[in-house]
């Protein structure tokens, strides 16, 4: 477990579980103490989840089970939200389905059901964005490995349970912060987004962003 500043009563909680290994990241930040986890691990494989995920009893097995059977680089799978009214992993598969042609028909990663090779992890820990205002480090994530030859696959019924507190605590960073940086990651990575030119039409301020940089 990656120590990133912790406040609230997350360590003494994992203190209790002698065979947990807590890392210390003092530099703050989502992708600080995740690159501070994926390098220190050193297993072949690396499973990642956020302190607030809530995890199946068959996760491990079937990662295992995933890694087994298929030639892969990465897994991803849905979320539900375990603190709403409503249980259901459609809109995050619905998000995951959305993102493929975007990927060019891979997948893209999501943070709180996250598992990846250390090989892979080693051929793109250097060229990973470190800018947490800049990129959701999931997407970035995704792109690097996809970009490295990587192949990320999705299993829908590997579901995990994660808080909708962010929305629910800081509705005007979910749902105005989050967005805005979703498209600034797909601005940094924005040879993609000219491939997938001709399948939608561009905002006027990304052309004229597009037309400042050739001059």
């Amino acid at each position: 477990m990656v120590n990133n500043n912790c406040t609230d009563n997350t360590l003494s909680i994992v203190k209790k579980f002698t065979f947990v290994r807590i890392l210390d990241e003092p530099k703050q930040g989502m992708i600080a103490a995740r690159n501070a986890g994926f390098n220190a691990a050193t297993n072949e494989i690396i499973a990642r989840c956020d302190a607030d995920t809530k995890l199946p009893p068959n996760w491990i097995s079937r990662i295992h089970r995933n890694f087994a059977r298929y030639k892969i680089d990465a897994l991803t799978g849905p979320i539900t939200f375990y603190d709403t009214p409503i249980k259901t992993s459609l809109l995050a598969r619905a998000y995951l389905d959305m993102m493929k042609p975007i990927h060019r028909g891979g997948e893209t990663l999501l943070g709180p059901n996250m598992i990846i090779t250390k090989e892979i992890w080693e051929k793109v820990k250097n060229i990973v964005c470190l800018n947490d205002k800049l990129v959701h480090e999931d997407i970035d994530l995704a792109y690097h490995i996809q970009e490295m030859g990587g192949k990320i696959k999705r299993d829908n019924r590997l579901v995990v349970e994660a808080s909708s507190r962010r929305a629910v605590k800081n509705p005007y960073s979910f749902f105005s912060e989050y967005p805005q940086r979703f498209m600034k990651t797909l601005l940094y990575h924005d040879k993609t987004i000219m491939q997938l030119k001709k399948g939608f039409t561009l905002p006027a301020w990304y052309t004229k962003r597009r037309s400042r940089k050739k001059m």
